[in-house]
């Protein structure tokens, strides 16, 4: 058994592509939803270990919380400084987290990231372990742009700090312009997340490198207002989609040390979304 303490745990599509890998792998494995308060969040552990859980995720509002009932954190965890897996093995719980992991490996599929030269847009969850997993994966230059300029230079310092990756902080003025050098640009932000899906970021189109890879963490609607820009510009996008699924695959691959099908999962999730 495997499954996801969140809340609320409603909202979560991951239900439904782990069930069809595990289906399509035919792994004798269920994926469950479970909605955890934090205040629970202790006994959900215990449980999990109890019935002989492979492991579960955590979502919000978990992922620093859990810290304190693992054994040990896998060294991309604790560069990130909060969990999204937790393996259990052998009565030992070992965190992951595997935001950035399914991001890299949907980057992947297009180009290798070594030597990149990137901007992710936010400071929070989603771009510290995207920022990371890019770092630990060979990117050359990483430049965070943020609102708050406190959050931002904190996530710069530590990414450089902690990491080969040349990472710095720059504003987020009014119409920000993307850097000419910029092979990838990310959008680790939730601008454009349906039902707000005709938000987009404040940046200036025009500064679309043609050929560079544009990103969005946003799954719903897949192609956003940021990733129909960069197209028009003549990029190449990466959508939310790949790094739900990708994420997902590393889950498995944590949890069953098999490797489920994309194409499956995709379908999947596309499906849980209404997209299909």
């Amino acid at each position: 058994m495997t499954g996801s303490f969140s809340l609320s745990a409603a909202e979560n599509p991951t239900v439904a592509v782990m069930e069809a890998g595990y289906g399509a792998s035919n792994l004798d494995v269920r994926y469950i939803n479970c909605e955890v308060a934090p205040e629970k969040l202790a006994g959900a552990v215990s449980g999990a270990i109890a019935m002989g859980w492979l492991g579960f995720n955590c979502s919000l509002p978990h992922k620093e919380a859990i810290l304190e009932y693992l054994d040990d954190l896998a060294p991309s965890a604790r560069l990130i400084g909060a969990v999204n897996t937790v393996v259990i093995k052998d009565g030992r719980l070992i965190g992951e987290n595997t935001d950035g992991k399914g991001f890299v490996e949907a980057l992947k599929t297009i180009e290798n990231p070594q030597g990149s030269r990137t901007v992710i847009f936010g400071a929070g969850g989603a771009a510290r372990a995207i920022a990371i997993e890019l770092a630990l994966a060979g990117a050359q230059k990483i430049t965070i742009v943020n609102r708050s300029p406190e959050r931002g230079k904190k996530l710069a310092q530590h990414v450089d700090s902690q990491t080969e990756a040349d990472c710095s902080f720059a504003d987020w003025t009014a119409g920000y312009s993307i850097p000419e050098d910029s092979s990838l640009v990310v959008n680790a932000t939730s601008l454009g997340f349906y039902p707000n899906h005709e938000q987009t970021l404040d940046v200036d189109f025009s500064s679309f490198t043609p050929g560079s890879i544009v990103a969005d963490v946003v799954a719903n609607p897949p192609k956003t207002r940021w990733l129909q820009a960069a197209e028009t510009a003549g990029c190449v996008s990466l959508t939310g989609i790949g790094m739900l699924v990708n994420q997902a695959r590393v889950n498995a691959q944590l949890w069953t040390g098999e490797t489920l099908d994309a194409e499956v999962m995709h379908r999947a999730l596309n499906k849980a979304l209404g997209l299909a």
